[in-house]
């Protein structure tokens, strides 16, 4: 290797020893959700034993001790702080991660695995909210998402609407006219049809698109670009090879906030699960109360019931305040007039 790859290999290094530590820290705090005090001496002790024997001869285990001791210090500190953990799914740089930013900027926003582990972690407590995407304004229902609230007891606090606007991202060192390959999730891959195809590019789905961007930054492939947010070139130091590369400007992606417990501002919008008899006009009977109490509907979508798939549930929202008797009549008709109903929650509307 010569001088500039090695350099590169280092700060490589540098961003991933960086992003580990962070993550580190947001493990701490979500321990501190499940013991009751925040110095654990006899812990501590182990850790460091631990780190000690995983020094090499050019570190030693005196380095390792001292940059573990302040890792712990800096543990401890944040977690004597009152802080608010959001979870959202994916890597930082993700999506929901822009979305949790532009709804709460007092949150700390923690990576998940996968949609479950968002809802589980909230209902355990160790989250004190979750952020999920609904509902894409191009490829429409996120249906992982609405099958996980049909499943699960968490209430809608919140929301958020977010313009999605693609990058295409590649590493610094990559001449863009021997691209080859693009990598990112799924759905931001459908998002960009258009641009891949018109470039000539073969398009590879990834879980993240800001897992995408570490993969990117951690592997180093050649001939190869990724899809994700402007944040993720920030953070992982690729370079911008074209911004908004979505199909259509007026992308946008609605977002819930989910808690354990309902929201305590008055809300302008509500959210509501049922199901109804098989039988003619069955959904009509159980929907025109709305129209008779001149309430707006904004959204109805239906999935098929993973435990009956001959039945199907429909998320409806519609506008207006649980604490207004207009909308009290028409929670109460819903409930007598369809199955298993289900009230999510009261919530503010967001705009873009």
């Amino acid at each position: 290797m010569d001088l500039k790859g090695i350099r590169r290999s280092i700060d490589a290094l540098d961003c991933e020893v960086v992003r580990l530590f962070n993550r580190r820290i947001e493990y701490a705090l979500r321990l501190k959700r499940l013991k009751g005090s925040i110095a654990e001496p006899q812990r501590e002790e182990e850790v460091l034993q631990h780190v000690r024997g995983y020094a090499s001869p050019l570190c030693g285990p005196d380095l390792m001790e001292k940059v573990y001791k302040t890792i712990m210090e800096r543990s401890r500190e944040v977690q004597g702080k009152p802080l608010q953990l959001v979870g959202f799914q994916g890597e930082h740089g993700a999506y929901s991660e822009v979305a949790a930013q532009a709804y709460g900027f007092d949150l700390v926003p923690i990576p998940c695995e996968d949609f479950r582990e968002v809802f589980a972690e909230v209902s355990s407590g160790q989250l004190d909210f979750g952020i999920v995407p609904v509902e894409n304004s191009l490829e429409g229902a996120v249906t992982e998402v609405n099958d996980l609230l049909v499943e699960t007891d968490l209430k809608i606090v919140g929301e958020a609407r977010i313009p999605i606007h693609h990058c295409l991202l590649a590493l610094p060192e990559q001449d863009y006219r021997d691209l080859r390959l693009v990598y990112s999730h799924p759905q931001a891959l459908a998002q960009c049809r258009g641009f891949i195809v018109r470039h000539k590019l073969e398009p590879r789905p990834y879980y993240d698109t800001a897992g995408a961007a570490i993969m990117l930054r951690e592997q180093r492939p050649s001939a190869t670009a990724i899809i994700a947010s402007a944040l993720c070139a920030e953070l992982y130091e690729l370079q911008v090879i074209k911004e908004n590369i979505e199909d259509h400007d007026s992308n946008t992606t609605r977002f819930l906030v989910l808690g354990k417990e309902p929201s305590r501002e008055k809300g302008d919008k509500c959210s509501v699960i049922f199901s109804v008899t098989h039988r003619p006009g069955g959904l009509f009977s159980a929907l025109q109360v709305l129209n008779e109490e001149g309430i707006n509907m904004t959204r109805i979508e239906s999935r098929p019931l993973r435990k009956n798939p001959d039945r199907y549930a429909f998320f409806v929202d519609f506008e207006g305040s649980d604490k207004d008797a207009k909308v009290k009549r028409v929670l109460d008709v819903l409930e007598k007039n369809s199955n298993n109903f289900k009230f999510l929650g009261c919530y503010k509307g967001a705009k873009i």
